[in-house]
């Protein structure tokens, strides 16, 4: 029984001299390398580069040509402005545009005959209503939820009728 446990031992030893060797010193090949370090800096370049040429290019949309801004006495009966889309916009009223909505609902109104109970709040992110303030106009809206107007419109379409 001895001799067995001397032969399990000399063969472990045997492997364990196997497994255990001798790391040999090679180039390091580190996460951080000069290639990735040049690749990085490169990438930061092209990336500032390109936001540069965007911004200078591209900033210019959505601004607005002040010449190009009709005022109040350039707007001309028959005048049609607004999207063509009328399976969104299907409701429609007309009368006289007037600013100021009614408790935070609207900035605009139209004053309608029948008193204050028919007029028609408005708000609009598709028509520049301040344009035609004063004017009788037809629009052409969707019905918004309200909780003091008793109706609140959010206009895609404006024709100026006067």
């Amino acid at each position: 029984m001895i001799n067995i446990d001397k032969d399990i031992i000399k063969e472990e030893g045997e492997n364990k001299e196997e497994l255990i060797h001798k790391i040999e010193d090679t180039k390091s090949s580190s996460i951080f390398s000069m290639k990735l370090l040049i690749f990085l800096v490169i990438v930061a370049i092209l990336g500032v580069g390109s936001g540069f040429l965007l911004t200078k290019n591209s900033g210019k949309i959505g601004l607005v040509n002040i010449n190009k801004i009709k005022s109040t006495a350039n707007v001309t009966k028959g005048e049609i402005v607004g999207s063509g889309d009328t399976k969104v916009f299907k409701d429609t009223a007309e009368g006289i545009l007037k600013e100021g909505g009614i408790d935070g609902e609207g900035q605009y109104h139209l004053v309608r005959p029948g008193g204050d109970s028919q007029n028609v709040y408005l708000t609009s992110s598709l028509v520049d209503l301040s344009k035609y303030v004063d004017r009788k106009v037809k629009v052409w809206g969707e019905t918004q939820k309200a909780q003091k107007a008793g109706w609140l419109m959010d206009v895609g379409k404006l024709e100026v009728l006067e």
